[in-house]
């Protein structure tokens, strides 16, 4: 089957080199390639006999109507030139998208190929037990727990969880301080009575937790000094709990729970923080006769490092530990996003079943880095110039400032009183020059850069100052 592959002059040579090997005529259509038009390649299908016709993914145009008359189906290659060797060598296994550049439309579906292959792995492991209905240890996934501390002060302790269960989280663990009382703790529980997922209560203080056992699925955390006040009670409502070593060992502790009657145990060997043991603390996390509690979170907390990379690391850490559920909380505003960021590298681990490194999944952590970068032809001009320096004098726009700010994962912008408010940058920008609330191109390109970066901010989870650095 011939292929037709335009191109534009600037990406010739790349082009050329990736149809090396296949049956393809490379055209070139000008200078840039996704300039060309439906009355252009309706010329050049008619030229010659092809199969298929692949344009630059970066084309804007329709093609339904050259497709409908020639016959020849025309799909969207990648965005860049540089990915179009990988896309030829898979036009065997995948069928490419009329409208979606090739490199989103195969990352897209590599991505939903993957969470099928979770979903299928996740139905089919058995598991040590089951805590309303969520598998925990054997060759289940690593399974999240998301913190909330101080849950008795929150003002909306039923937004909090559900918000951490959208996020990933598989639990939800409710922390609760020295000065909370036990009808604080019921009063958090009773408000969570429809939430169907399993609910942890963490404290160790024996009445707080006879207080959270009739809705509580998990107890933080069992040790000698409150296993013979609680023990008992624990086993009765048929909680699992999570056993830690204090005065006495792990193993002590965990056959006083045993003895207790508690029958679903969690070991933790307690995880600590880098600079504080890190490193020792892992030795015990050996084969423990029971599934293992890695506490993640106590070191991402305690580093000033981006969460994404430390989460990631810390999960791969877990996994090689055979840890059954992974700890993480989002209670400082470095590591917000840790419940989704904890989930998706949970998801690595699993698909990591049969290779020897989490990558190339179809799911990643990457955030600001790039897999690969691309190197794209140079621009091409007849001359050149620098550019000129800004005024230090502001000309201000007639028809007024603009203020620029976000809320939620919303950009707003106000202009003499009213809010345009919008989650793409971009359409606030269209919407601002179509209410003639701008009459400068240079204040049109100051709000398209500050507008783009309260996008970037909430996109980030970073704050947003106008007219400041990002």
């Amino acid at each position: 089957m011939s292929i037709l592959l335009p191109t534009g002059a600037a990406t010739e040579k790349m082009v050329r080199n990736a149809a090396k090997g296949y049956d393809a005529d490379v055209v070139v259509t000008g200078e840039i390639a996704s300039f060309v038009t439906p009355d252009h390649l309706r010329r050049l299908i008619g030229e010659g006999r092809y199969g298929m016709v692949i344009v630059s993914g970066m084309c804007t145009a329709a093609f339904d109507e050259v497709e409908a008359e020639t016959g020849v189906p025309i799909y969207r290659g990648p965005r860049h030139a540089a990915d179009l060797g990988m896309i030829l060598s898979l036009l065997g296994e995948v069928q490419l998208s009329r409208t979606v550049p090739a490199d989103d439309f195969l990352a897209a579906r590599r991505r939903e190929e993957a969470m099928k292959t979770l979903e299928a792995m996740e139905s089919g492991a058995d598991s040590d037990f089951i805590i309303r209905g969520v598998k925990i240890g054997g060759r289940s996934r690593i399974k999240v727990l998301a913190e909330i501390m101080d849950a008795h002060k929150r003002d909306d302790i039923l937004s909090d969880v559900t918000g951490f269960l959208a996020k990933g989280a598989d639990i939800v663990d409710l922390g609760f301080g020295f000065d909370a009382k036990p009808e604080d703790v019921s009063r958090c529980f009773r408000d969570l009575e429809d939430v169907d997922a399993p609910l942890a209560v963490d404290t160790q203080e024996p009445a707080l937790i006879r207080a959270a056992l009739g809705r509580a699925d998990l107890v933080l955390s069992l040790h000698e000094g409150n296993i013979p006040a609680i023990g008992g009670l624990v086993a009765d409502a048929g909680a699992a709990a999570v056993v830690v070593p204090r005065g006495a060992s792990l193993e002590e502790n965990i056959g006083a729970a045993e003895a207790a009657g508690i029958t679903c145990i969690i070991a933790d060997p307690l995880l600590q923080p880098v600079g504080s043991g890190l490193t020792s603390s892992l030795r015990s996390f050996g084969d423990l006769g029971y599934p293992v509690f890695f506490g993640a979170g106590n070191v991402t907390e305690l580093i000033d490092a981006d969460s994404t990379g430390v989460n990631a690391l810390l999960c791969g850490i877990a996994h090689e530990c055979h840890a059954s559920v992974i700890f993480t909380s989002e209670h400082s505003d470095k590591t917000q996003g840790s419940v989704a960021e904890m989930r998706r590298a949970t998801g690595m681990m699993a698909l990591m079943h049969d290779r020897p490194y989490p990558k190339d999944l179809g799911i990643d952590l990457l955030v600001l880095k790039e897999k690969r970068r691309r190197r794209e032809p140079p621009l091409v001009c007849n001359e050149s110039m620098s550019a000129h320096q800004v005024p230090d004098e502001i000309e201000y726009d007639p028809l007024g400032c603009i203020r620029i700010g976000i809320e939620g994962d919303e950009i707003v912008a106000v202009h003499r009183g009213r809010a345009i408010r919008g989650r793409r940058w971009d359409e606030i920008l269209y919407t601002l020059i179509d209410e003639g609330c701008v009459s400068r191109l240079d204040h049109a390109g100051y709000l398209g850069k500050e507008l783009y970066k309260a996008g970037l901010a909430i996109r980030f989870g970073r704050s947003f100052e106008q007219d400041g650095h990002f």
